[in-house]
């Protein structure tokens, strides 16, 4: 899945230290097959599974896998919650008598294997008339129309369905700047997401350059192939000039998805959790703890959905007028938000709060703390993959509670959003996907969710529900028809 974390909401320094689970559940992305080989005798397999109940795993499936002699081999999928707790269920399992680990296989690395994506082929290739019209030399007449009318590209190319994920390396995850070969296993999986989600065929750009206009330059030079491109994984402050010369200088949609997605999916969580709570938007006091791509996204998005006191924090502290030490776009948010030149803590800024908004890092907040915001707090907590407060302990004193994780109710997950943002911009063939478009898409997101079915722990839909990607994709059009940028009509 695709969540907001730590790393791109704030300096990724310390963020390579958050590559477990940090203790909490049993997860399918610690997911482990056991070959065991075990004396066939009765209770030797309750043994095994005691032992695995013991250390807090979650048993998934058990299968023979063959027999030797008086021994039995069984296959047994596990969920662990880290890699040390994985090495210690096994170390313990090979203390058992009667009992070999022959092997242990990491799921998620088999998954891995060979890369997760392939190209395929649209038409078949097997007579000498198929090679004629899909190559030399009936190809020369399609090429030849194109130039004469350059718009045919997106009806005759791969060009009108197909994104690029263009990334550095710089802000992988929780991991930083682990660099563009260590991050593909990351754009691999957005492409996936794109495919299942949105039916776009997306491709991993990972480019070997922190150099700001050189990432710049190959946006441009590969822009001709490629219906959109989606910036993924580079660092701020760079990843705000990026975006905007490439919106500036391309005539197809161009998105920074750790910004715009988080932003997009954070408004849609906070309409559905407004209508719970009964405020209207204009008088929130919001409080957000991380000023980085995604703290900042969010931030305008909500100016623009109507917020009018938002409060952020940084490593530092308060962002405020004439604070020192800031690069550009921190200085933009010192002018445009804080109206009353906040400059204390992030546990006084909550006092009378009604949004934590959370993109940062682990125990940014405490218990105590949430108990001086307003009546019916709402509390967005979304680093990964801890939060800022974990649910449990945030529970007693909120009314609302999200996260970017799957294992809790409320996940905030950009999938909601970017699959149908770019079915809708390719589909008319916008040049830009504006603020007008990712309002829509937010509202739209929310609107899958009915009144009725409206809850504390049900304000944004789950990540597989077949509509939104479909509302998205609808809603994205047409604010682009609206607005001016769209290239086809529906009439079209």
């Amino acid at each position: 899945m695709e969540s907001p974390n730590a790393s791109r909401a704030t300096d990724t320094a310390a963020a390579s230290k958050n590559t477990s689970n940090n203790g909490s559940r049993p997860s399918a992305s610690y997911s482990l097959t056991l070959r065991l080989k075990l004396k066939n005798k009765p209770g030797m397999l309750g043994k095994v599974t005691s032992l695995i109940g013991e250390h807090d795993c979650d048993i998934g499936a058990i299968d023979i896998a063959g027999f030797q002699q008086d021994d039995i081999i069984r296959d047994i999928t596990i969920k662990v919650k880290d890699q040390t707790h994985g090495k210690k269920l096994v170390e313990a399992l090979k203390s058992l008598p009667d009992l070999e680990v022959v092997n242990v296989s990491d799921r998620v690395f088999l998954m891995h294997l060979g890369g997760k994506i392939r190209m395929a082929n649209k038409v078949p290739l097997a007579t000498r008339d198929d090679l004629s019209m899909a190559y030399t030399p009936g190809v020369a007449r399609v090429c030849m129309a194109i130039h004469e009318e350059p718009e045919k590209v997106y009806n005759l190319t791969i060009k009108r369905n197909t994104v690029a994920v263009v990334t550095d390396g710089t802000a992988v995850l929780g991991l930083g700047d682990i660099g563009p070969a260590a991050g593909l296993p990351v754009m691999e999986g957005k492409a996936m997401l794109f495919k299942e989600f949105g039916k776009i065929d997306a491709f991993p750009i990972a480019l070997d350059t922190k150099d700001t206009e050189e990432i710049i330059k190959a946006c441009k030079l590969i822009a001709p192939v490629f219906g959109g491109i989606n910036l993924e994984d580079i660092s701020a402050p760079r990843c705000f000039e990026i975006e905007d010369r490439l919106k500036k200088e391309l005539d197809i949609p161009v998105f920074h998805d750790d910004q715009h997605g988080t932003a997009v999916v954070v408004l849609a969580a906070l309409i559905n959790a407004l209508k719970i709570v009964k405020k209207p938007i204009d008088s929130l006091k919001v409080i957000v703890s991380g000023v980085g791509a995604a703290g900042v996204a969010c931030s305008k998005i909500l100016m623009s959905a109507g917020v009018r006191n938002i409060i952020g924090f940084d490593r530092t502290g308060a962002i405020y007028k004439g604070r020192a030490n800031m690069n550009y776009m921190k200085d933009w948010f010192a002018r445009n938000t804080n109206p009353e030149g906040f400059e204390g803590k992030i546990g006084d800024a909550l006092v009378g709060a009604d949004l934590f908004l959370g993109l940062s890092g682990p125990g940014t907040i405490d218990a105590e703390q949430l108990k001086r915001m307003a009546k019916d707090p709402i509390v967005f907590a979304m680093a990964n993959p801890t939060p800022e407060i974990m649910p449990e302990e945030a529970a007693p004193f909120v009314r609302i509670m999200a996260t970017g994780r799957s294992d809790y109710p409320n996940q905030i997950n950009n999938v909601l959003c970017f699959p149908g943002i770019f079915r809708g911009a390719l589909d008319c063939h916008a040049s830009d996907i504006n603020e007008e478009m990712k309002l829509a898409a937010a509202y739209a997101i929310a609107d899958v969710i009915a009144d009725n079915e409206l809850n504390e722990d049900y304000i944004i839909p789950g990540v597989f529900n077949p509509l939104v990607a479909q509302k998205v994709a609808e809603a994205v059009m047409q604010a682009a028809i609206e607005t001016g940028v769209a290239r086809k009509y529906r009439e079209d």
